[in-house]
Parts: structure tokens; C-alpha cells; sequence
């Protein structure tokens, strides 16, 4: 799923950034840099809608990034995430499974060389509609 959430990025006295998400009650992240804030507050917010999605609970709503209230030293802007890519990435352990084909078919890709699970693997991404 993408997701689209508000990040309030504070400005911290000894230099840097704390960045929270008001929908997310969660924790925060921080950087030095604001490109630092944005990349850390990106893995931030998408492992914890990963986990959300995961543990069964529903995402909230985002908040009108117009409606937050922030310091005058913070910076209020949204954040892009994808756990769909997040699970492809990091869930990409194999998983047995048994099937069943004709004998005559197993034959054929048996003497063709064809990797099972390549084959399996393709054709039901080609069917889900999932890009490689």
C-alpha cells in the first residue's frame, strides 16, 4: 500500500532535526541534515505502517497537513511510503510448496532445463500484476 503522512520536523538546540508523525504514535526519528530527517522519517513511517499492517490494526486517517500546529522553528511537511515495496524487499525468504503438474509436461521442462521455481515465481507475478 502507499501511504501519505504529515511529518513535523523540530528543530533541535545542539543542531539537527527530531522528526514525529502527530497520526503515528509511535516514537520519532532524527538527522543532522534535513535530507538525513527525510530519509530516516521515510524508513520510520513505513515500518510502522508495515508493522500496523502485519499486527492486523487499522492505519489512521493523516491529518490535513494545514490543520498541524508546529513551532516556529519546524518545518511541517509530507512523507511517501510504499510497504508493499518495504515487504518485497525484506520478505523475501522461499517458501516451499508442492504441486502437481502432468507427467508429460514435467517431462518436457525436465529435459528443457526449466527452473521450477523461476517459472512458478514469473507467472504468478504476471498474474497478480506485480512488477519485477
Amino acid at each position: 500500500m502507499k501511504y501519505v503522512f504529515p511529518a513535523v520536523f523540530d528543530s533541535e538546540p545542539e543542531g539537527g532535526y527530531c522528526v514525529y508523525f502527530p497520526d503515528i504514535n509511535q516514537g520519532a526519528t532524527q538527522g543532522e541534515t534535513i535530507a538525513e530527517c527525510i530519509e530516516m522519517a521515510e524508513d520510520f513511517l513505513c515500518l510502522a505502517l508495515y508493522r500496523m499492517e502485519e499486527d492486523g490494526k487499522s492505519i489512521p486517517e493523516p491529518s490535513s497537513i494545514n490543520q498541524l500546529k508546529a513551532g516556529v522553528e519546524s518545518i511541517v511537511t509530507l512523507i511517501s511510503v510504499d510497504t508493499d515495496t518495504y515487504r518485497r524487499y525484506y520478505e523475501n525468504k522461499l517458501v516451499k510448496k508442492t504441486l502437481n503438474i502432468p507427467s508429460w509436461l514435467n517431462q518436457r521442462a525436465e529435459s528443457a532445463n526449466i527452473n521450477f521455481s523461476q517459472t512458478l515465481t514469473k507467472a504468478l507475478k504476471d498474474e497478480l500484476n506485480i512488477s519485477p
